[in-house]
């Protein structure tokens, strides 16, 4: 593919811009190589500055669940953008997102909007410790809850893909009130609990893991961390800012049959305009001011316009077949995958959960960060690039989930079955590198 313009804007990046990207995924120093820079999305696709064309599973990492430009979200947010960008006031929109999110998860009694999934998490943390009169949180190796300071703990997405462990500018004193222990380790979760128990406020986890890649809760995982959790006082927070609207309608709370005592969401909700939100029963919800003591604010929280982008995603996800038709899409894209890499003579592991999946350069799939990080990242690079080179676009990283959209159809997947055909061959190069 000609990246002539790209390649341009690129070295203007490097200029203005730190790292040339303003989130550092994006910088594509894990597949090596530059970025390209796009023009505009539509449906399944992405267009560059240089007319190149790619079929998008990264759909701006999950918010674009019924893809690119739908009508139905550009239209609410033409509406909504002719009556004013902000008010700083309530709206109407903010109540019907929100008992539109309180449908799925009917224990959410009380939503609270707020403008990413990282200011979320933070303030569901504060009213964790605020609730329950601890400071020390448990998080698990590899899950990624943003990047406030004391959740930069052996965190997964960019900070793996950039092999920092953590990041320079945490304190020591804020980093030692959090605990990290594998996923899917109850055991772990279970020891620790008993040692520091009355000190723990909550423990967090990505209910389905996304951001060491795709990885799945073992059975009786996420029940053992509820009932453990409950056993010791402690709040059990799900991060469904990735999984939510993603794994099910209701997140993967509802797919499980687990009750949190709060979620984080973001992503879905908003139809790809920045928004965040946290929520949970009354009785611990309406600890936030006004209506309580513990103080979170937002400018530009209930955005009229995000509001109304993630109400009309949400109200196309929820027609009939619609969210079904595109899990089916998602669990055949995975299957066809593993069958090309077989046949290939390749180790490889793919798996899906709804409109959510991901793979790895491994035999079996992995259980923990620790077995993640064994995959073959060589392999995974070269996979990669011959991928985008045939005009298929997934993560940058070996340690990010991938996503379908409502508007991927057979025409997609013939195009990325194909692609994959020649990306394993070149990975077969270095299946036996790591």
């Amino acid at each position: 593919m000609n990246r002539s313009q790209s390649e341009k804007l690129w070295q203007e990046a490097l200029g203005v811009l730190v790292g040339g990207v303003n989130s550092p995924v994006r910088a594509f120093r894990a597949a090596g190589g530059h970025p390209f820079f796009v023009r505009r999305g539509f449906g399944p696709y992405l267009e560059d500055v240089d007319g190149n064309r790619y079929v998008d599973f990264v759909l701006s990492w999950g918010p674009l669940a019924a893809g690119h430009a739908h009508p139905a979200v550009l239209d609410a947010v033409r509406e909504a953008i002719g009556a004013g960008l902000s008010y700083g006031c309530p709206c109407e929109a903010e109540i019907r997102l929100a008992q539109k999110i309180r449908a799925y998860f009917p224990f959410a009694e009380r939503v609270r909007f707020v403008s990413s999934g990282t200011e979320a998490v933070m303030s569901a943390i504060r009213l964790a410790r605020a609730a329950t009169g601890r400071n020390e949180i448990i998080k698990m190796d590899g899950c990624y809850h943003g990047h406030a300071d004391s959740l930069l703990i052996s965190a997964g997405s960019g900070v793996a893909t950039l092999a920092l462990q953590d990041s320079p500018g945490v304190p020591a004193d804020l980093a030692r009130l959090t605990h990290t222990v594998p996923y899917n380790d109850a055991d772990a979760v279970s020891r620790l609990l008993e040692e520091r128990g009355p000190k723990i406020a909550c423990v967090i986890v990505e209910p389905v893991a996304g951001n060491m890649g795709f990885v799945l809760p073992e059975p009786g995982y996420l029940a053992a961390l509820r009932d453990l959790t409950a056993r010791h006082g402690a709040l059990l927070i799900f991060d469904e800012v990735m999984t939510g609207f993603r794994v099910a309608l209701g997140g993967a709370s509802t797919l499980f049959g687990i009750t949190p005592d709060l979620i984080t969401l973001g992503k879905v909700i908003g139809g790809g305009m920045p928004v965040g939100a946290y929520a949970g029963p009354a009785a611990l919800m309406d600890q936030v001011a006004p209506a309580g003591p513990v103080y979170q604010a937002g400018t530009l929280s209930g955005n009229p316009v995000a509001m109304a982008a993630g109400l009309a995603t949400l109200e196309t996800l929820e027609k009939p077949g619609v969210f079904e038709q595109a899990a089916r899409r998602m669990a055949e894209l995975m299957r066809g995958l593993q069958e090309r890499a077989r046949a290939a003579g390749i180790a490889f592991s793919a798996a899906s959960l709804g409109t959510m999946g991901g793979f790895f350069f491994r035999g079996e799939a992995p259980r923990t960060m620790a077995e993640a990080k064994t995959s073959n990242q060589s392999a995974w690079r070269a996979f990669f690039n011959a991928l985008l080179e045939n005009g298929v676009y997934f993560a940058p990283s070996p340690f990010e989930a991938c996503f379908i959209s409502t508007a991927h159809g057979e025409t997609e997947q013939v195009t990325v079955f194909n692609a994959a055909e020649t990306a394993f061959e070149r990975a077969k190069n270095f299946e036996k590198t790591s």
